[in-house]
């Protein structure tokens, strides 16, 4: 497990002790789809939906999502999170949304589980508002796209 930095040399799980690394602007970007049937994606663009706005509350998870992550996520830091962009895209192809989420603060940890979390957060939140009408629903390819800051350098999928 020594290269697993959340277990300890006995292998208990910790949180990472990152008082000495440097800070720096750390930004992750995630995205995953919901997929629905074409009435569904229908409602949601033409705001028939008892419930409201579906990708305004969604947006709206998504950074409330993000800012909560060390409460949902155990050995993640609190961060001061700088900034946070969200946005929607239609699937042509095969009938539904893309979310994107860029995350970004200044720190000594990364951001990909806060990205991470706030698209995880606003698909959740697309399910519960047109669950009446689509409980068939599924979610995927929630994934990093890329990172860049910190000592482990940049990423991208």
């Amino acid at each position: 497990m020594s290269n697993l930095t959340h277990f300890d040399e006995s292998g208990r799980a910790r949180m990472v002790d990152v008082s000495a690394k440097a800070v720096t602007t750390r930004i992750a970007i995630a995205s995953g789809e919901i997929h629905m049937l074409p009435t569904t994606l229908e409602h949601i663009q033409q705001g028939k939906l008892k419930k409201g706005d579906v990708l305004a509350v969604a947006d709206v998870a998504a950074v409330m999502g993000a800012k909560q992550t060390p409460n949902l996520i155990p050995m993640c830091h609190p961060l001061m999170l700088s900034g946070i962009d969200v946005s929607f895209s239609e699937l042509q192809e095969n009938c539904g949304l893309k979310v994107k989420v860029s995350v970004k603060c200044n720190g000594k940890t990364g951001v990909e589980m806060e990205a991470l979390t706030a698209v995880s957060t606003a698909l959740l939140t697309i399910y519960d508002m047109c669950k009446a009408v689509d409980k068939g629903m599924q979610m995927s390819n929630i994934q990093l796209e890329e990172k860049s800051g910190g000592k482990s350098g940049d990423f991208k999928r």
